[in-house]
C-alpha cells in the first residue's frame, strides 16, 4: 500500500482536531491535563475557586476516584496485565467501584472510609475484561472475561485510530476525490455499528462515514451520501467498503453557526442582558467538593465516565421535625437509546446507545458561563482516566445555580370575604445541578432542580446538529411520488432522518430508609351510579394495588387508563395513617414503535415500558447492561426484570423511561433549537402538611435599588 500523501496526512489532522473538538478529554488538551501537577481556576466573572486536583483526596465514600488513585490503579494494572503498559490492553473506563450500600448508608462525616476500590473496564486481545482494582491492598481482586456479549466503552483511540485506517484505503479515498472533495476538507466519522449479526460477531468494527468541512465548521449539514467503510478495530484494516453512487452534497451555505462570523440579519428587537442578582451570594453550600447543602435538601453529586453526572444520598428536612429523611439514594441518566429510521444498506445500523458506548462524561464539554449556566454558578470537575490509565481533568463539566423565573411557589388571594386583605404568594426558588454532553451532532443538557415542597424535577433538553441525508432533491416539489422514507426535506439537498430519542433514568428511591420500600399503582377508576340514586351518572373511585413482583410494575402509560405510581415506606406512617411516599409524575412523553425483534429494539429493550421497578442488585445499574458496543441484549433491564423477583417491602429501584419522537422539520437547520422533556419526584404523604407553609415572601427591602428604565 502506497504512504499517504501530504494531503492525506492533512485530511487526518483536521478530522482529528475536529474529533477533539467533539470529545473533548484528549491529554493535553486542556491545561487542567495531569501528568504530576493540575491546577485550574473556575471559568465565570469570579475566578474565586482553586482546585489543586493532583493533591485532592476523597471525603465521602461515592467521592469519584481522585488524580492519585487513577495514577495508584494504573500502576496497579501494570503489575497485574503487563499490556497495559504495551499498548496491548487499554483502558475504557476506570470509576470508584462503590461500597456496599449499607456501609454508606450507616457512615457518618469523621468515620473512616470503607474501602477504596475501582471498577475498569478495559480491553485486552480482543477480550473484554471487567477488573476489580483494591487501592487498600494493591492488587486486582477480580477480573472477570467476557461475562456478557458486547465490548466496553470506544476511546477516543479507537476513533481516530478507525478513521486513520479507512483514510489509508486507496479504494476508500478514490471514491472520496471521485465527488469532488479535498482530502484536506474530508471529515471521516466513525459510527457505531450496534449488532445484526454475523459480520459483527468476534471481533469489534466501526463503520466510517464521510463529510466535508469545506467553508463551514457545520460539517454535519455537509454529508458525503452513498459512502462508507467498515474497520476491523482488531485487525486495522477496512473489511468492506460500500458506495452508492454520487449524490449532491448540500451546499455550505446557512450552515454558519458561530455568532463572531455570521453575518445574517436578526430581525427581532434587542433583548437587553439579564442576571439574576444575589446580593448576599449564593444559598447553598458545597462541603469538600460534592456534598450540596441547600435550605432543606442534602446530596452527593459527582461526575461519571458513563453517566456524566450522578446524584446520591438526597435527603430532605422533615417540615415538622427537621430530621433529616432519605428520599433517593442514587439517582442518573442508565443509558440513551437513539434508533434513526431508515432501513437502507448506508443507514440501518443507526441506533445508538449513547451512555454504554461512547460515555456522557468524556463528551462532557466545559460549561459556558453565563450562557449555558448563569452568574453565581459553581462549577464542579470531572476526573477520568485516559486509555492509557493517566488521570485527565474535564473542567468546569457540572454546574449548581440558582433558579428564580418569576415563578410561584404558592399562592392564594381571599376574594369572597369583601372586608378580608389576603393577599398571599410565595416566589418558587429553585436549586438546579447541570450537565450538558456534547454526543457527536446531539447535545444534552440534563438537569436536577430540587425545590423546598420535596419535589425533584428532571429534564433532559436536546440541542446540537440533526444527523441528515443528502439526496438529489432540493424542493418537494421536485419529489413527485418520490418522497424519502427516511424522513422530510430540511434544505436543498438534506433530509432530516426521522429517529427517536429514549432516555431512561435509575432512581433508587430509598423512602425514609432502603430495605422496606412498595409500588404502589394508584388507579382512578370510573364507577356508574344506580338509577335514582345522584342527578350525577357517574365518577371516579381510587383504588391502589401494590406490586408484588417485578412484572406487575412493567408499565406502559395510557392517557385512557391512568395511574399514580407511588414509591412508599409502609413501615413509616403518617399521622392519619397514610403510607410516607413519593410518587413519580411523567411528563410529556412517547413510546418506541420498533417491533421487540428488530435489532436494535432488543438492545434497547428498557424503552419496551415507560416505567420499571426492579428489585436492588448493585451489578444492575446500567439499562443496556456493562458492556454495550455490539451486545446481543442479554444483559437489559428488560431481562433482569422478567426475572419477576418479588419487590413488597424491599429495597427497590424505580426506572423511568422519557422519549420524543422526532420528525425534522426546516427550524432545525443548521442547529436545532433546544426541545426538552422532563419527569417529576413529588412527595405524596411524606410530609404532614405543606412543607413550606411557613416560608417567608420577599420584600423589596431584600433587594438591591435597581432603577427602572426610564424610556424618553
Amino acid at each position: 500500500m502506497a504512504e499517504p500523501s501530504l494531503a492525506r496526512l492533512s485530511a487526518l489532522f483536521f478530522g482529528f482536531l475536529l474529533l477533539l473538538a467533539t470529545y473533548s478529554w484528549v491529554p493535553g488538551l486542556h491545561s487542567g491535563y495531569l501528568s504530576g501537577t493540575g491546577v485550574r481556576k473556575t471559568l465565570g466573572p469570579d475566578l474565586k475557586l482553586r482546585v489543586d486536583h493532583s493533591s485532592a483526596k476523597p471525603h465521602h465514600p461515592l467521592d469519584p476516584l481522585t488524580v492519585q488513585e487513577i495514577e495508584r490503579v494504573r500502576a496497579i494494572l501494570l503489575d497485574h496485565e503487563p499490556g497495559f503498559g504495551s499498548g496491548s490492553a487499554t483502558i475504557h473506563s476506570m470509576a470508584l467501584d462503590e461500597p456496599d450500600k449499607k456501609r454508606v448508608v450507616k457512615w457518618k462525616k469523621g468515620n473512616r472510609l470503607p474501602s477504596r476500590r475501582a471498577e475498569v473496564l478495559a480491553l485486552s486481545s480482543g477480550q473484554s475484561h471487567v477488573i476489580i482494582v483494591d487501592l487498600d491492598s494493591g492488587r486486582v481482586v477480580s477480573d472477570v472475561v467476557n461475562p456478557t456479549s458486547g465490548y466496553p466503552i470506544l476511546t477516543m483511540d479507537d476513533l481516530i485510530v478507525a478513521s486513520q485506517v479507512a483514510l489509508k484505503s486507496i479504494e476508500f479515498n478514490r471514491s472520496v476525490e471521485a465527488r469532488g472533495v479535498k482530502l484536506s476538507d474530508l471529515v471521516a466519522l466513525p459510527t457505531f455499528t450496534g449488532w445484526f449479526g454475523p459480520e459483527e460477531e468476534g471481533r469489534r468494527i466501526l463503520k466510517v462515514q464521510c463529510f466535508t468541512s469545506q467553508d463551514t465548521p457545520n460539517y454535519f449539514m455537509r454529508p458525503i451520501e452513498g459512502l462508507y467503510a467498515t474497520v476491523d478495530m482488531d485487525k486495522l484494516e477496512v473489511i468492506k467498503i460500500v458506495d452508492k453512487g454520487m449524490v449532491p452534497i448540500p451546499k455550505a451555505a446557512g450552515t454558519e453557526y458561530r455568532y463572531n462570523v455570521q453575518n445574517k440579519p436578526v430581525h427581532m428587537d434587542r433583548i437587553n442582558p439579564i442576571s439574576i442578582e444575589q446580593p448576599e451570594g449564593p444559598s447553598f453550600l458545597v462541603e469538600d467538593g460534592h456534598l450540596v447543602k441547600w435550605a432543606n435538601w442534602v446530596f452527593h453529586v459527582k461526575a461519571d465516565h458513563r453517566a456524566g453526572m450522578i446524584i446520591s444520598q438526597a435527603t430532605v428536612r422533615d417540615s415538622e421535625t427537621g430530621e433529616p429523611r432519605s428520599v433517593m439514594y442514587k439517582g442518573f441518566p442508565s443509558e440513551l437509546f437513539v434508533p434513526y429510521m431508515d432501513p437502507g444498506e448506508l443507514w440501518y445500523y443507526k441506533s445508538y446507545l449513547d451512555a454504554g458506548e461512547i460515555g456522557l462524561g468524556p463528551a462532557a464539554m466545559p460549561l459556558v458561563p453565563l450562557n449555558a449556566c448563569p452568574r453565581n454558578a459553581y462549577y464542579i470537575d470531572g476526573v477520568f482516566a485516559s486509555p492509557d490509565g493517566k488521570a485527565i481533568v474535564q473542567p468546569n463539566m457540572i454546574c449548581l445555580f440558582e433558579r428564580y423565573a418569576g415563578d410561584v411557589s404558592w399562592r392564594h388571594s381571599e376574594i369572597l370575604i369583601p372586608s378580608a386583605d389576603i393577599r398571599e404568594s410565595r416566589p418558587k426558588v429553585t436549586l438546579v445541578a447541570r450537565m450538558a454532553t456534547s454526543v457527536g451532532n446531539y447535545d444534552y443538557t440534563f438537569d436536577w432542580e430540587f425545590q423546598t415542597d420535596g419535589l425533584i424535577r428532571v429534564t433532559v433538553a436536546a440541542s446540537g446538529m440533526l444527523m441528515v441525508k443528502g439526496t438529489p432533491y432540493e424542493n418537494v416539489d421536485d419529489l413527485g411520488d418520490k418522497q424519502d422514507e427516511s424522513g422530510p426535506l430540511i434544505s436543498e439537498n438534506v433530509i432530516g432522518v426521522v429517529h427517536d430519542h429514549f432516555i431512561t433514568f435509575h432512581l433508587d428511591m430509598d423512602i425514609d430508609g432502603p430495605m422496606n420500600n412498595s409500588f404502589d399503582k394508584v388507579h382512578p377508576e370510573k364507577q356508574r351510579v344506580p338509577t335514582g340514586k345522584s342527578p350525577r351518572k357517574s365518577y371516579l373511585k381510587v383504588k391502589k394495588y401494590v406490586a408484588k413482583t417485578e412484572k406487575d410494575a412493567q408499565i406502559k402509560l395510557s392517557l385512557y387508563d391512568p395511574y399514580e405510581f407511588h414509591v412508599v415506606n409502609p413501615n413509616r406512617k403518617s399521622r392519619l395513617g397514610n403510607p410516607a411516599g413519593y410518587r413519580i409524575i411523567p411528563g410529556g412523553n412517547a413510546v418506541s414503535l420498533l417491533d421487540h425483534d428488530d435489532p436494535p429494539q432488543i438492545r434497547g429493550a428498557f424503552s419496551n415500558n415507560q416505567i420499571w421497578v426492579t428489585r436492588y442488585n448493585r451489578s444492575e445499574q446500567f439499562a443496556g447492561g456493562v458492556l454495550v458496543y455490539q451486545s446481543h441484549g442479554d444483559d437489559t433491564l428488560q431481562v433482569w426484570s422478567d426475572r419477576d423477583r418479588s419487590i413488597e417491602n424491599n429495597d427497590i429501584v424505580l426506572w423511568y423511561t422519557l422519549g420524543f419522537h422526532h420528525i425534522p422539520c426546516q427550524e432545525d437547520y443548521p442547529v436545532m433549537p433546544t426541545v426538552a422533556a422532563s419527569f417529576e419526584l413529588k412527595p405524596a404523604n411524606f410530609f404532614e402538611s405543606n412543607p413550606v407553609i411557613g416560608v417567608a415572601p420577599i420584600f423589596e427591602k431584600d433587594l438591591p435599588v435597581c432603577r427602572p428604565f426610564a424610556s424618553s
